[in-house]
């Protein structure tokens, strides 16, 4: 647990502190004004950019920087829609060399239908990407072996999913996720696979330092009102991680005293 001396808490990544641990992408909108009002209804500080599909750089036209704020925001670049390690770097060097940004997100996936993470080229994207000094946060399968490997080789936070991308299925191995939690030594993220709000809540009760999350808001009736739910999951889901829920216990216990009772 990362807490300020004033208790305030927040988290950190590759040297950057952060209060919002909700972190969202920019993509899938109708449009950038809705893309615009929902990110801000959110509270998140790291906004996701998935550098094959959004314009960055052509003022001819509609251009993200001009409705999310880079100022405001800390742009994340990702390798959204890359299936191989060589377009992975070669997307992430473009990005860097566009807007000077180092710290990303990585993610290689393998083929439809699952889309599951290409671990063998993650391994091999994140390699290349840290020898060339970029500080990676990673997306990946929820497998211990990965993430331990992971963390060895420099990454400076590890994402595994909840549940296969775009898929609003929620964590589906929540037991293995709290493991890699309990495991990590850096800051440690469930991204994809979260649909509503108790998803984003059940992650941060796990011990997430954070989640990640695009679709759930993008693709909801009301996009702006889904921000808003899963700014106070986030919120509602670290509160209960940090009291420290109950034990769980077959039977029941009855929650006033059996002594001393009116004859």
């Amino acid at each position: 647990m990362d807490t300020h001396p004033a208790g305030e808490d927040f988290w950190e990544v590759a040297g950057r502190r952060f209060r919002s641990r909700l972190i969202v992408g920019t993509g899938k909108y109708k449009d950038l004004e809705e893309t615009a009002a929902a990110i801000a209804a959110s509270g998140a500080e790291i906004v996701t950019v998935a550098v094959r599909r959004v314009n960055l750089s052509d003022p001819k036209a509609p251009m993200l920087q001009d409705y999310v704020d880079p100022k405001r925001y800390t742009y994340l670049p990702n390798t959204a829609g890359c299936h191989t390690a060589k377009d992975a770097v070669r997307t992430l060097r473009l990005a860097r060399e566009a807007g000077g940004w180092n710290l990303v997100k990585l993610e290689v996936l393998g083929p439809p239908p699952t889309l599951y993470p290409d671990m063998p080229a993650t391994f091999e994207a994140a390699e290349a990407l840290i020898k060339d000094g970029f500080e990676v946060m990673v997306y990946c399968a929820d497998d211990p072996v990965a993430s331990l490997r992971l963390q060895e080789m420099g990454c400076v936070a590890v994402m595994p999913l909840g549940a296969p991308i775009g898929s609003g299925l929620g964590i589906q191995n929540p037991a293995m996720i709290m493991m890699m939690r309990e495991a990590a030594k850096v800051p440690f993220l469930v991204d994809a696979g979260v649909g509503t709000a108790s998803d984003a809540a059940i992650a941060m009760e796990l011990g997430c330092d954070a989640v990640l999350l695009n679709s759930a808001i993008a693709h909801a009736k009301d996009p702006v009102r889904m921000a808003v739910a899963m700014k106070h999951a986030v919120i509602a889901g670290r509160l209960a991680y940090l009291a420290g829920r109950m034990p769980r216990r077959m039977g029941a216990d009855p929650s006033s005293p059996l002594t001393g009772l009116i004859r």
